[in-house]
């Protein structure tokens, strides 16, 4: 984007808005990162899995199964123990009901006999389905008083149902849980069900039920039966659809956090909701950002209990629709990052259920190891430009391909289209500036056809494709402004990401103004970009867009301009309201310019959108002397101060004391606003 012109000034008036408060995952320091003046490599040590361990083995709970209590700090299940594959009842039941840990993969369908067993499920387990083939007809689980870390993942359990739709007479649940705590309920598919989908029953705490169908049943999911308020239990990115009652039903819970669920009624269907969210007892309900569908009665409670609702989304609805009391804050227990309640019926159609991607074992994953094209310039390789490459990979491809570049210079146009996810650029140097992939177009630069490339269009590497990763390259635009004046539009892109699940891992991107465009595939899309290990060099706005991005132990390199001055700023944010923005988090800020000629951001409200809400917070940084003591700007006609902007516990001859135009947040706000808080729930790993 261009530097502020005189133009027709946009203004909007609003409360300035609270950052948000919270707690953080525990991070495990990765190591000491070393910063290199010749731009080599940065070091630094990390812990990964095992080759023989599946990585999916070693997911965890989020929400309050992640919480520490009673002994258990989160919810892992049996990764600590061996993983075995099983194909009949009389295995499942073997390992399930061990007393050592176990990862346990279901691959194939088990039916259960007699119909409506339930597998007593004991501590440290992990039962999963391979991939969508993992089935469990006619009955289900059972984890009794003081069963604890138990993950059940990826299955299909269905079909106890016998023939009487408000059955009294077969306790048949899909999963039942009476004492147990520290349970992760995740992307399974559940229904038709004698009684029900699942229950969480008598003081069982530390619950976590995400990314499940659950449908096709009368008595859907239950929580309480006891006279206690002791659970605590959180359920996020359901697709509760054609059940009738208990969506859930929840009684006497401590701490029921509820957000980004879709509750959906059909028309024209012979099933009809008589309720959906119902707090019971003394429950404390906080519920968020869902969608309600058709639903009667969708939100309810007892005049004992209380609701405490925002964000939702209500569509032919009727009936009771209910809030009041004071509940919690869940942010005081865990991390989260809500998604926009207009998405979550799209979101959690594509989303929720069994995934090919989990419960393949260990030599299922070696089978589906990265497939590895090589590109020299020389003709040694397979291809001799990277884009040769990226042509080569098929259409929609199920796993990961790693484009290895020898080292050389490259001069040419990378784009990685929308229906090439799982891409891996890596150059193959002992040093991230042997491999170069670089190109000179600008936003005024004319195009063969017509017309100039624009901002986005002048990208020298674009990426347009989910689940991306580039490591150990350098990606630059060497646009020639000095040479260029009379071009109009000297914006100079040499990386633009417009997807998610991003990861630049041990890379250079080098520009002046624009640099590195951390954009999203649509305004209401989400789009996380990770930076570690880096170094991101530039003058004008040269980290922007509206991405959730994270740049993380890296250096943020400041460059003169093309006539030697020295002005500029760091970032550009564009975030869409109630989104994460740009968080610059264990780096340094410095270069070879003069003191005090640096802002650290600026808000940018592309074309002049006032609904956008830009964010940038700079924290545990070393800030050189070069970065302003009023380190934030307005642009445009916007005031930084009515976006979100703000420090904490920055370091160096850069970094200054809060006041009204330098704010910062409180170790409160600071908690909410951690790498994992803006990752929501992905763990980037190098692939």
């Amino acid at each position: 984007m261009s530097e502020p012109r005189s133009k027709a000034r946009h203004r909007r008036r609003r409360t300035r808005k609270a950052l948000a408060v919270g707690v953080p995952l525990a991070l495990t320091a990765a190591g000491t990162l070393a910063y290199g003046s010749d731009l080599g490599v940065l070091g630094g040590t990390g812990r990964q899995a095992s080759a023989a361990t599946p990585a999916w083995a070693a997911d965890t709970a989020d929400g309050f199964a992640s919480v520490n209590s009673l002994g258990q700090n989160g919810t892992y299940g049996g990764r600590d123990g061996k993983t075995v594959t099983v194909k009949t009842q009389a295995e499942l039941e073997k390992y399930a009901t061990a007393t050592e840990p176990y990862v346990i993969v279901v691959a194939g369908t088990i039916a259960m006999n007699p119909v409506g067993k339930e597998i007593k499920v004991q501590s440290d387990k992990t039962i999963v389905g391979s991939g969508t083939s993992g089935h469990i007809v006619g009955g289900g689980f059972f984890l009794g008083s003081g069963v604890h870390n138990v993950i059940i993942r990826n299955l299909t359990i269905r079909d106890a149902y016998q023939g009487i739709w408000n059955d009294k007479d077969h306790d048949f649940d899909a999963i039942q849980m009476d004492g147990a705590h520290h349970v992760w309920i995740d992307h399974n598919d559940l229904r038709h069900m004698a009684d029900g989908l699942i229950d969480v029953r008598k003081d069982s705490t530390n619950v976590t039920v995400s990314w499940n169908k659950l449908s096709d049943n009368n008595k859907t999911f239950g929580i309480g039966w006891t006279e206690n308020v002791k659970t605590d239990i959180t359920i996020h990115h359901n697709w509760i659809r054609e059940t009738e009652q208990r969506n859930p039903s929840t009684d006497n819970a401590a701490h029921a956090h509820l957000y980004n669920n879709f509750l959906e009624d059909a028309a024209g269907t012979a099933i009809k909701s008589s309720y959906g969210n119902y707090s019971r007892g003394a429950t404390k309900m906080v519920l968020e950002n869902s969608y309600f569908q058709g639903i009667k009665n969708p939100v309810i409670k007892d005049s004992g209990a209380a609701i405490v609702q925002r964000g939702s989304v209500f569509s032919g609805t009727s009936g009771r629709n209910e809030s009041g009391g004071s509940a919690f804050d869940p942010k005081a227990y865990y991390p989260y990052t809500l998604d926009q309640a207009a998405d979550i019926p799209g979101i959690l159609r594509s989303g929720v259920g069994p995934r090919s991607g989990i419960g393949t074992t260990a030599a299922a994953t070696k089978a589906a190891a990265a497939t590895t094209l090589t590109v020299a310039a020389d003709g040694s390789g397979q291809y001799r430009t990277v884009q040769a490459a990226v042509n080569a990979v098929p259409a929609n491809n199920p796993s990961r391909v790693v484009i290895a570049v020898k080292p050389g210079t490259y001069r040419e146009l990378v784009k990685v289209p929308s229906n090439k996810p799982h891409v891996t650029i890596q150059g193959t140097g002992g040093s991230r500036k042997d491999t170069t992939i670089v190109y000179n177009n600008a936003a005024g630069t004319p195009k063969p056809g017509g017309g100039t490339y624009g901002t986005g269009g002048s990208a020298t590497v674009a990426v347009e494709a989910d689940d991306f990763q580039a490591r150990n390259l350098t990606i630059s635009n060497d646009f020639d402004e000095k040479a260029n004046q009379s071009l109009s539009g000297h914006q100079a892109v040499a990386l633009r990401t417009a997807s998610d699940k991003v990861f630049l891992d041990g890379i250079i991107v080098n520009g002046d103004q624009d640099t590195l465009l951390l954009d999203t595939a649509a305004k209401d899309k989400l789009g996380r970009v990770y930076v570690s290990n880096s170094y991101v060099v530039g003058n004008v706005d040269f980290i922007f867009g509206r991405a959730t991005a994270v740049v993380d132990k890296s250096v943020i390199t400041l460059k003169k301009r093309w006539d030697g001055t020295s002005a500029g700023y760091v970032t550009a944010p564009s975030t869409a309201a109630n989104r994460k923005g740009i968080l610059i988090a264990n780096s340094t800020v410095s270069g070879d310019v003069s003191n005090g000629s640096f802002f650290l951001g600026r808000p940018w409200h592309a074309g002049g959108d006032a609904s956008l809400d830009p964010q940038t917070t700079v924290r545990n940084t070393s800030l050189s002397a070069a970065v302003k003591s009023t380190p934030w700007t307005d642009m445009s006609g916007f005031s930084w101060k009515d976006d979100r902007f703000a420090e904490y516990k920055n370091s160096g001859a850069g970094a200054g004391s809060a006041n009204s135009n330098r704010p910062h947040l409180s170790d409160a706000q600071a908690a909410g606003q951690e790498v994992a808080d803006w990752l929501a729930g992905w763990t980037p790993s190098a692939s």
